[in-house]
């Protein structure tokens, strides 16, 4: 499964892995069913998916304080993206 996945462009350019390195296959792991594994590799995929499924929930039922709720779930990702993503390259430096 791993031959058939996208290339990280800024690690091939630039030899540092990006925000979203590893969300294929912390993915691949994820449908596999190895959940521990798959958070290893991508700590913010439970909480991407969780946003991706209130979006596409909201597109069908609107919820009093949407946008809200909306907001706080992608600067949590965010949050949970660069956190991870610091770890990372502090785990290169050292």
């Amino acid at each position: 499964m791993e031959k058939y996945m996208l290339p990280c462009l800024n690690k091939e350019l630039f030899g540092l892995e990006c925000y979203g390195c590893g969300g294929q296959r912390a993915m691949a792991l994820l449908l596999k069913g190895d959940f521990a594994a798959a958070f290893q590799m991508f700590p913010a995929i439970y909480p991407l998916l969780f946003l991706l499924g209130f979006l596409i929930l909201n597109l069908f039922f609107k919820f009093k304080h949407d946008y809200t709720v909306k907001i706080g779930l992608i600067i949590f990702t965010a949050v949970i993206m660069i956190v991870s993503y610091l770890y990372k390259i502090n785990q290169l430096i050292n």
